[in-house]
């Protein structure tokens, strides 16, 4: 089992200072807080801690333990046959970076990662800019619209994906990965695959920016299969998404996702597992609650997701609000959704001509949605057919009777049951 040096760190917020065998390591970090998507504020914040270092690839089964905080520096791979188990009640904190020196954490194919935390000590994964203290699950000097500030969390798995490019590809590199380097690649024909297991994981303050107009998402799962076990995940203030699915077939349970900079769950290359249990948190730099796209490889693809037990709450910061956007052939299930606090503005988008044929085959289903509505907003009026080419033409509306008004959320039948979120960052704040 491979053993990291034990350390002594000031951290002043990533450059990494080399001294000699008889100093301390020192990291200089200069990190950027997000305040929105088009405003930023630069804090320097003084960390002191023992830190174990890990800053270089995972090539042998290796253990992270809850009795240090762990600092994630750099781009770092879970290699093919090493397993990285990471103790209930971790602390993890990255430092800063964009581009190839954004702090990111990659489970490649064939590696697995072991991350069970539990709701009385969750595993966090946050910035070396968040104050919180080995033993604590929340710090108080970063919130919801802190972004950007490390990476975050990819796993890369060997089950079906429909790509991008080319159209339809079994297998794809992940967003952020130069194409060059093996341990990107995801997708295969083993839906069963098990890329590990996560459970009562905290993600904050992701995001990173790694190319023009391309960041980290919180949490990525690039053609991850049934054997992988997602249960328990927030994530807070990333940049990005909060949450997205490549492809793939795992089922995910229990998900929250708080002040997303983009669209909180973002379903893509035709997953197809099912999703129960959902929270969306929205702040004024979000957009959408849920963009689901459909496969690449046309409409003869019919692989559907599920996902069920939904709460969406808006902001009054937001003008948009906007609850989902299904595009490029979407099909599958939305169920049991509660929507409020969203202002006028909301909407769901058919986006194009290929998700009006799903609707209207049944291969696009919604099902029992309850909605507050705001001002002068109707049910029928939110619900937008789009042309396809102009994102801001309306060429009429799709709802059929799957949406009712309710006066208030008091009133819901249907949402997510906020009880699974009693241990989270989020549910602390309020």
């Amino acid at each position: 089992m491979k053993q990291f040096k034990l350390i002594s760190l000031s951290l002043l917020a990533a450059v990494a200072l080399s001294c000699s065998d008889d100093d301390p390591e020192v990291i200089t970090v200069t990190e950027t807080v997000t305040e929105t998507v088009v405003e930023t504020v630069v804090e320097t914040v003084t960390v002191e801690a023992e830190d174990f270092i890990i800053d270089e690839d995972i090539t042998e089964d290796t253990t992270l333990t809850n009795d240090q905080i762990w600092t994630l520096s750099g781009r770092v791979f879970v290699k093919n046959g090493a397993t990285l188990t990471i103790e209930a009640g971790t602390l993890i904190k990255a430092v800063g970076g964009t581009g190839t020196n954004a702090s990111v954490l990659v489970v490649a194919q064939g590696a697995s990662i072991q991350a069970n935390g539990t709701a009385d000590a969750p595993i966090i994964m946050t910035s070396a800019a968040d104050n919180i203290a080995l033993g604590q699950t929340a710090g108080d000097n970063l919130g919801a619209n802190d972004r950007g500030l490390w990476g975050g969390l990819i796993v890369l798995g060997y089950a079906t994906v429909h790509g991008d490019s080319p159209a339809g590809a079994s297998t794809q590199q992940i967003e952020g990965i130069p194409a060059d380097v093996a341990e990107g690649l995801y997708g295969g024909d083993d839906d069963a695959d098990s890329s590990g297991s996560i459970t009562y994981l905290s993600i904050r303050h992701g995001g990173a920016l790694i190319g023009e107009g391309n960041e980290i998402n919180g949490l990525t799962l690039g053609g991850v299969g049934t054997g992988t076990t997602i249960d328990n995940v927030e994530v807070i203030g990333n940049i990005d998404d909060g949450i997205e699915f490549f492809g793939g077939s795992v089922n995910a349970s229990n998900l929250l996702v708080w002040g997303q900079g983009d669209d909180a769950v973002d379903l893509d290359q035709s997953y197809s597992g099912t999703i129960e249990n959902v929270m969306v948190i929205l702040e004024g730099a979000s957009d959408h609650a849920f963009e689901i796209d459909g496969p690449k490889a046309g409409p003869e693809v019919n692989e559907p997701f599920t996902v069920s037990d939904i709460t969406v709450i808006g902001s009054p910061d937001n003008s948009k609000n906007d609850i989902a956007d299904f595009r490029d052939g979407a099909n599958g299930s939305v169920n049991n959704l509660l929507a409020y606090n969203l202002g006028a503005g909301t909407d769901v988008e058919l986006n194009g001509p290929a998700d009006k044929t799903r609707f209207d085959a049944g291969e696009l289903v919604l099902t029992n949605w309850e909605i507050v509505l705001d001002g002068d907003a109707t049910i029928d009026g939110i619900f937008d057919e789009k042309a396809g080419t102009d994102p801001d033409s309306t060429i009429g509306t799709f709802n059929t009777g799957f949406a009712t008004a309710i006066e208030s959320a008091a009133a819901a039948t249907v949402g997510a049951d906020a009880s699974a979120f009693s241990w989270t960052f989020y549910t602390s704040q309020q």
